[in-house]
């Protein structure tokens, strides 16, 4: 095997952030610049390049400058670690919203040890995933990838959610504006006992 293909197996050993110049980074690792909290600001800190999630309720959205904040089509990739007991989850095409769990959007839920039997990269309340994909204390990847009505979800490669949206929509009684449409991405803080870790925040807008 030649140096090149190899040194990249052991740097990105799932593919899943080698070199990609269509893919823009919304995290800068510094601070919280083009994102804007909900009403607990203080769940959301930036140490060591990484953002950490533990406090109480509350969301985090982009707010920055890609694409306007407004997402359509997208393959988004977050590389993340959860400490054990932890939950959190990442909201796509949502729009801010300063109290409460956002009423817009989908939720890919971030829970590999907590309580809740809905685990990682599943479609909260949509197309749920029961089995831990990922372990507490290490680093993952996870993509979001939405194409006009499918969406697919994966934790490391593997595909853990292939839904397509049927038409006319059906969201759930409790999430009526959980369908496909546009918005913004959202980080979700859920309670005080959670620890969540992100260190890259990548997209790649999809025509």
């Amino acid at each position: 095997m030649k140096l090149l293909p190899l040194l990249s197996l052991i740097l990105f050993p799932f593919g899943a952030f080698a070199a990609d110049n269509d893919f823009v980074s919304l995290f800068n690792g510094k601070d919280l610049d083009g994102w804007k909290a909900s009403d607990k600001p203080g769940t959301f800190s930036v140490e060591g390049g990484r953002l950490v999630v533990h406090g109480e309720r509350s969301h985090l959205f982009y707010d920055g400058p890609v694409e306007n904040h407004d997402f359509k089509n997208f393959h988004l990739r977050v590389e993340l670690m959860t400490h054990p007991g932890a939950n959190s989850g990442v909201y796509f095409q949502t729009q801010f919203q300063e109290t409460g769990w956002p009423s817009k959007g989908f939720e890919t839920q971030v829970n590999n040890t907590h309580k809740d039997p809905k685990k990682t990269a599943g479609l909260y309340n949509i197309s749920d995933n029961f089995t831990a994909p990922a372990e507490d204390g290490h680093w993952f990847v996870m993509e979001i990838i939405v194409n006009d009505k499918h969406v697919v979800t994966k934790v490391d490669g593997k595909v853990i959610v292939d839904f397509t949206e049927p038409t006319p929509p059906t969201p759930p009684e409790k999430n009526p504006e959980r369908i496909i449409n546009h918005g913004t991405f959202a980080i979700q803080g859920h309670d005080p006992a959670s620890i969540v870790e992100y260190r890259k925040i990548e997209v790649k807008v999809l025509k």
